[in-house]
């Protein structure tokens, strides 16, 4: 019988290098986003999605993230493309968060002068990463975001969000493209990327039997087009409201948990964040907040 050509190793020629690595291998080196989500670092060569109710901020969270990333660690380039907001209505929402200004007085332009010289500190925050951050612009193809991600060698891809990201050639449904889109992403992580995708989600069912976004009902089978997503997917997020919290609630702060769905490295954990709507900010409810949900997103590779 004769048998096709065959790529694979030997575990007994894999054992050696991986048992010295582990010995007396460097550390991989991790991305700090501050004491505000506390100690999160991310992975390349994964893919995470991120999901959750209308509202609940999640662009917010991940801006604050990569900004945050990127202020702590000089090194980090980021490509994102978010097919709803240009990225002057992003970069105001990350100067709000960094100043304290109010967002509507900077979307409105109605600053005083003490509030401007607020901004001076920021603006300069924000430039010491412009160089190292990079926005896709139309048409939001995955061809143009490898193109952009090329051209800065990101470590970080963000997708906000991955519907609407069109993948090479034709495919008779949404469900088809999203499959084809993840398919990519793959590659994208192969090559030593970490992917962090925003997905859209659908209303499911909530303990009392309503149609609703409330976390005790979002699950991985929310994610629009989910079969592909779910299954293809390193790690798995969700954000949604707290325990408790009103959903449709239109406070200026607001309870929500980030919830981790899948973990194929780890344990599944969650972590309880408010979000201040006022200068889109989030915080750690408490101290005691679990810090390690993160852990499979933000990790990044041992540089010397």
């Amino acid at each position: 019988m004769t048998y096709s050509a065959s790529n694979f190793i030997r575990c007994d020629e894999l054992l050696p290098e991986w048992r010295e690595d582990i010995l007396i291998g460097h550390p991989p080196i991790r991305y700090e986003l501050g004491r505000e989500l506390g100690s999160f670092h991310f992975t390349p060569g994964t893919v995470a999605i991120l999901g959750g109710a209308p509202g609940m901020g999640k662009t917010a969270f991940t801006m604050q993230c990569v900004v945050e990333a990127m202020l702590l660690n000089e090194k980090l380039r980021v490509c994102v493309a978010n097919v709803e907001m240009p990225p002057e209505r992003l970069l105001e929402r990350q100067l709000s968060r960094l100043s304290g200004v109010r967002l509507d007085d900077i979307q409105t332009r109605k600053l005083n002068p003490n509030q401007k010289k607020g901004l001076k500190k920021s603006f300069a925050d924000l430039d010491r990463i412009g160089e190292r951050l990079v926005f896709v612009q139309s048409p939001m193809t995955l061809d143009n975001v490898a193109n952009a991600a090329d051209f800065i060698d990101a470590d970080l891809i963000v997708l906000d969000y991955i519907q609407r990201i069109q993948p090479k050639g034709q495919h008779s449904d949404r469900r088809g493209s999203v499959d084809a889109t993840m398919d990519s992403l793959r590659q994208f992580a192969a090559a030593g990327c970490c992917v962090l995708a925003l997905s859209a989600v659908g209303r499911s069912k909530d303990s009392r039997g309503r149609s609703s976004y409330s976390g005790d009902g979002l699950s991985l089978a929310s994610f629009r087009e989910s079969s592909e997503l779910e299954f293809g997917a390193d790690d798995a997020y969700m954000l949604v409201p707290a325990n408790g919290a009103d959903q449709d609630s239109t406070d200026e702060v607001v309870d929500v948990s980030l919830r981790q769905l899948k973990s194929r490295y780890g344990k599944p954990d969650q972590i309880d964040l408010s979000f201040d709507r006022s200068i889109q900010s989030f915080d750690l409810k408490s101290s005691e907040s679990p810090l390690g949900a993160l852990s499979s997103l933000w990790e990044a590779p041992n540089e010397n």
